[in-house]
């Protein structure tokens, strides 16, 4: 906090009425407000109130006015509608809308229900619904959220996958793909001809975030949902549907007293733990329990250990989904509390029921054989799993894995051969090839056959592939399903002498062989020893992102300008001195080329280029490019306006950013006349940072338009 201003500080949908988590926040902020406010929403008196609220400076919401509550529930209920079914259904509309009572939880899930129905009959079963008579949730929502939760499929178990949100405390981030995985694993996603259970899964989730029982999502770049919270009257109607068999605690001093009683018909529970408070063992009376969420934040003195979690798997038997997470590992990664968890029980074999298994960021070194016994099992997440050095040799054993979630589990340098017999797996995030202490052990890349690879998967440790047609064998090609993928190759010490050129040649041979398949959206390279790149990479006609890094002896860059990227990363080129026609796709020719000057032509590069990153070309001294013939070159050109069929001068060009090229004289005009470009890094770039810098450089008034610029420090 600047002490020298004053402050406006919002804190939005507070709930939680601990006291002793608001005084400690609150002293930070008391001697530095100087005239600043504090804005506090809440739904719940009491939390006003411990904060220190007067009765005067509590400002009490009122239900929205009736014409309000219409406004708010016609812009749904009518949105893309014909003026026909507006007069057909508004007076119905309007009765219900009155049903709402002025709430607008209320109207946004009835007015998201009736999107879907387009009848009068439809309209008025709503309206003379008994279950405007019903009220056991507060604040008159539990009619609304009856009616909205009735109408979902009823030939599906989405019903269940709502209810079973309730295993989370209120707000809740929870991620997408891991509620997946829990439905999964509680068999609420029946596969159906030729549907995968993830895809059911999602259309579920599309189900329930359609009908508002979802709120507050988050996105990727590719506007892909991430994760969403429940609202928390949403969250107590979801604890009054799952009839008490989900259950949250918050285990402070130890207080197993709530776990007895409501532990008849749990049957899915979460315990989260922050202060080290030792582990409720009376859990272990739970002998019904089909899912455990343990999330042990204590940065210090663990309440998990190895000893506690034998006994776990001893008694609950009946699990489908473990999570286990345990925070010591994320703040400490080279200093591990000695009572975290090391190793997982062998006892682990126990939970035969299992399918879905989440150890990520554990500092486990090795996995029991036992482990391998659990034939059910459907998703092992070992994710930043950092000290993990081998997974089981009897890997193969579990016939029925989709996913093996390995991502930077960087202590591990090969895969076992059983890997090549998981032919239901559809995610694997790393396959390393080689490195084992006993080669005939070890994976090899050819392995790759026989796994239906869907999604995204990152190929380490290729130099470690002993012959060429190994990569021949492993028919990436035909992995159709395959939309985002990552070679890495080995470094080399001396990339000068024989072993350097050794490299240079089989590197090149082995790219050539491992060509993806066509319709990859996202690919990278990393140290590549090859001078030249395989003519197949502009053949790639979808791909959406590139990055190209760590490629040392590669002095000139392919067509690039061909492909309808939207992201392009340049990292740690070493050789490359120039970008130019080449790497926008021009071609060059002759002045007196009969062809050339007949008529002028038109070029297009990099049509859909949003996001450019340049890091680490230190030999880079030229980028522009030369006109050599008659032709109207439009670089990252612009959007067609239908309208009047004409094409605009704004480029796509969004972001722009590089970093430590020293030799780099000049930008291209065709990069800075860009009017969408917005943001600009320039770093570790002294010729640059002269020519372009703001009071001292000639060439500022080129970039002064771009909104965000960012220099080295």
């Amino acid at each position: 906090v600047n002490s020298r201003k004053k402050i406006f500080l919002v804190l939005d949908d507070v709930w939680d009425g601990n006291c002793n988590k608001w005084e400690p926040f609150f002293r930070c902020l008391k001697n530095d407000l100087h005239g600043g406010k504090i804005l506090v929403t809440t739904r719940n008196v009491s939390v006003a109130r411990m904060m220190g609220t007067t009765e005067l400076d509590i400002i009490s919401i009122e239900q929205l006015a009736e014409e309000e509550c219409w406004s708010l529930f016609e812009r749904l209920v009518f949105f893309d509608r014909s003026s026909e079914d507006r007069e057909k259904l508004e007076s119905i509309g309007r009765k219900i809308a009155r049903n709402c009572k002025g709430l607008p939880l209320a109207a946004k899930v009835i007015g998201n229900l009736l999107r879907s129905k387009s009848t009068v009959e439809e309209w008025e079963s709503i309206l003379e619904s008994e279950m405007w008579e019903v009220e056991e949730i507060g604040q008159g929502l539990l009619a609304p959220l009856l009616l909205s939760y009735n109408d979902l499929p009823s030939n599906s178990m989405v019903k269940q996958c709502f209810s079973y949100c309730a295993v989370f405390p209120k707000d809740y981030n929870m991620d997408k793909h891991e509620l997946i995985d829990l439905w999964m694993a509680q068999d609420y996603l029946n596969a159906k001809a030729n549907k995968e259970m993830e895809t059911i899964g999602e259309e579920y989730f599309n189900i329930l975030a359609t009908r508002s029982f979802f709120q507050e999502f988050e996105k990727n770049d590719d506007d892909n949902i991430r994760s969403c919270k429940m609202h928390d009257i949403v969250h107590d109607f979801a604890q009054f549907v799952s009839r008490k068999e989900c259950l949250w605690l918050e285990i402070d001093d130890n207080k197993e007293s709530i776990i007895k009683p409501s532990g008849v018909k749990v049957r899915h529970l979460g315990l989260n733990f922050e202060g080290g408070d030792s582990f409720p063992m009376s859990i272990c009376g739970l002998d019904r329990l089909r899912s455990l969420l343990i999330y042990d934040r204590s940065s210090f003195n663990p309440s998990l250990n190895s000893s506690i979690l034998s006994e776990l798997f001893s008694k609950l038997v009946c699990l489908r989904a473990l999570v286990i997470r345990q925070s010591s590992l994320y703040f400490h990664p080279f200093h591990l509390d000695p009572n975290s968890i090391r190793e997982i029980p062998k006892n682990v074999r126990k939970l035969i029921h299992l399918k879905y298994l989440n150890l990520s960021e554990l500092g486990i070194e090795i996995l029991p054989e036992t482990l391998c016994e659990l034939y059910n099992l459907q998703k092992l997440d070992i994710r930043r799993c950092r000290n993990l050095r081998e997974l089981p040799a009897g890997i193969g054993k579990l016939m029925n894995m989709r996913s093996l979630l390995n991502g930077e589990t960087y202590s591990l340098k090969y895969m076992p051969i059983g890997i090549s017999k998981l032919t239901s797996l559809r995610t694997l995030d790393r396959f390393v090839v080689g490195g084992g202490v006993d080669g005939s052990n070890t994976c090899r890349l050819e392995s790759l056959k026989n796994l239906q690879l869907r999604g995204k998967c990152s190929i380490e440790g290729l130099s470690n592939v002993s012959h060429l047609d190994e990569a021949e064998r492993s028919q990436l090609y035909n992995k159709k399903n395959l939309l985002r993928l990552h070679l890495e190759f080995g470094r080399v010490v001396d990339g000068e002498g024989e072993e350097g050129r050794r490299k240079n040649e089989k590197d090149k041979q082995l790219l050539e062989a491992l060509q993806p398949p066509l319709n990859l959206e996202e690919f990278g390279i990393v140290f590549y020893g090859g001078n030249i790149f395989p003519k197949w990479l502009t053949s790639l006609t979808n791909l959406r992102e590139l990055r190209l890094v760590s490629c040392v002896d590669c002095e000139h860059l392919p067509p690039l300008g061909k492909l309808a990227l939207e992201k392009l990363e340049l990292g740690n080129l070493k050789s490359v001195k120039r970008l130019g026609n080449e790497f926008l796709g021009i071609e060059e020719s002759s002045e007196d080329d009969p062809s050339s000057s007949s008529s002028s032509s038109s070029v297009t590069a990099f049509p859909k280029l949003k996001s450019l990153e340049i890091k680490g070309l230190d030999e880079l001294e030229e980028w522009n490019y030369r006109i050599t013939r008659k032709e109207n070159v439009s670089i990252m050109p612009q959007l067609p306006i239908l309208e009047d069929h004409r094409t605009t001068d704004i480029p796509r060009l969004s972001s722009l950013r590089i970093w430590y090229c020293p030799k780099l004289k000049v930008l291209p005009d065709y990069l800075l006349r860009t009017t969408t470009l917005q943001k600009l890094t320039i770093w570790g770039c002294p010729l640059l940072e002269n020519r372009y810098r703001e009071g001292k450089g000639e060439d500022w008034h080129m970039i002064s338009h771009i909104a965000h610029i960012k220099w080295s420090a």
